[in-house]
């Protein structure tokens, strides 16, 4: 072999061994990228997991969902954060505890209000049947709790004290079957007894109102203050002068009471009633309903006599004949709440009154707006929050109003977080 061949050889050594050098770094490469794209994947899957569930995922949960999030089916991996039980005990019972109470606390025992938000989400039900539907879950018949109650939360603080998820144990029934009220006369959450308890007792059945407009319309009463709308169904019981000012009333009070009194007017047969001297946090206490051809002693006919307690602040007021409501806010400035075109506007009870409620469109941002803060741990605070929210709200209400997917938009969202 002379010595062009000798050399020849060894350029073809070079080469071969430069491409299989090549070949190896490429490989490598790829692997490592491959292995961070694997990585990036299981950490947004991890975020999505805590931020939906609140705990930890297992590694094969974990491997499942980057697998969905690799393949562009994050909604997939968001769902699959959601079997969790803790989605339902921890996150889900957080999120409705305080809606159930004035002092708006998440410590507070598990009762038919939380237990009803639950069950709806889990069996993604129309969400908004929660202030309208003849619905209630309860803990299923099977794990020998005392039955449900009206004149107690037993039951519900029983099935809260059990080591198995309320995912697993949650029944649905009507809540006519439970608390002795006709079909007709049941308004979801509205009519529970956590609800009639904490916004029910005394009072004027106001508080129920308000705090549903605040809890499910994200709206307090400051914000839907209007002082133009007609006050002629304010009650005897808002004085026209407080302090002896009637300015007070002309420019404050009437912008609430004027679309208030109308709307909780629907509320007019109900009451929540118990021992107040024996019982003063009416933890004994029973929600009742003037049904048809009851008389109370202190109107003379169906409506509850706390209407007309405190007449005398202005007896020329409004005097609560029946349930009768009507949405006055359907026009003025709360005519931006965007009403449903398809409902009256009024009608009799509070069922077709939490209809109105729901089907509005603020019921939708707010349901979306409350589910981003809790997944995102933030509120929205730029122009891309804004648009997801109302990208979220027409997925929702394109879902028939699932509130699951209004989770798994926001964690999808917030999951680069």
């Amino acid at each position: 072999m002379n010595v062009f061949t000798v050399n020849d050889h060894l350029s073809k050594a070079r080469k071969a061994c430069a491409v299989t050098l090549l070949q190896s770094f490429c490989q490598l490469l790829i692997l490592a990228l491959s292995s961070n794209l694997v990585a990036g994947e299981r950490e947004q899957a991890k975020r999505i997991h805590d931020r939906i569930a609140g705990v930890p995922a297992s590694a094969t949960v974990l491997d499942s969902m980057a697998t969905d999030i690799l393949a562009g089916d994050a909604n997939k991996a968001a769902f699959t954060a959601m079997d969790n039980s803790a989605f339902y005990d921890v996150t889900l019972k957080n999120l409705a505890a305080p809606w159930t109470n004035e002092a708006m606390s998440s410590f507070v025992p598990l009762n038919d209000y939380t237990a009803t938000v639950i069950g709806l989400v889990r069996d993604e039900e129309d969400f908004r049947t929660l202030l309208y539907g003849d619905v209630l879950y309860e803990g299923n018949s099977s794990l020998g709790l005392d039955p449900y109650s009206n004149a107690n939360n037993t039951h519900y603080e029983q099935l809260e004290d059990l080591p198995s998820s309320l995912k697993d144990n949650l029944a649905k029934v009507t809540q006519s079957s439970r608390n002795n009220l006709p079909a007709s006369a049941t308004a979801g959450i509205l009519t529970s007894r956590a609800a009639a308890k904490a916004f029910m007792s005394g009072g004027t059945n106001r508080a129920l109102f308000r705090f549903t407009t605040l809890n499910h319309l994200c709206n307090d009463m400051e914000q839907l203050n209007d002082i133009s709308r007609t006050p002629d169904r304010v009650r005897q019981d808002v004085s026209r002068s407080p302090g002896g000012d009637s300015r007070i009333f002309l420019n404050s009070c009437v912008g609430c009471h004027n679309g208030m009194d109308p709307m909780t007017q629907s509320l007019a047969y109900y009451d929540y009633e118990y021992d107040t001297e024996n019982d003063p946090d009416g933890n004994a206490g029973t929600m009742v309903y003037n049904n048809v051809g009851f008389i109370d002693p202190d109107t003379g006919n169906r409506v509850q006599g706390k209407f007309l307690q405190n007449a005398n602040n202005f007896e020329y007021g409004y005097v609560t004949p029946d349930d009768r409501w009507d949405n006055y806010w359907r026009e003025g400035q709360n005519s931006l709440l965007d009403w449903d075109d398809g409902l009256p506007g009024g009608g009799y009870g509070a069922k077709s009154m939490g209809q109105e409620l729901a089907h509005s469109a603020a019921f939708s941002q707010c349901q979306v707006k409350k589910v981003f803060k809790n997944v995102c741990l933030r509120e929205p605070t730029d122009s891309n929050d804004r648009l997801q929210i109302s990208t979220m709200v027409t997925t929702f209400q394109a879902s028939n109003y699932n509130l699951k997917q209004v989770f798994a938009d926001s964690a999808i969202y917030c999951m680069g977080e």
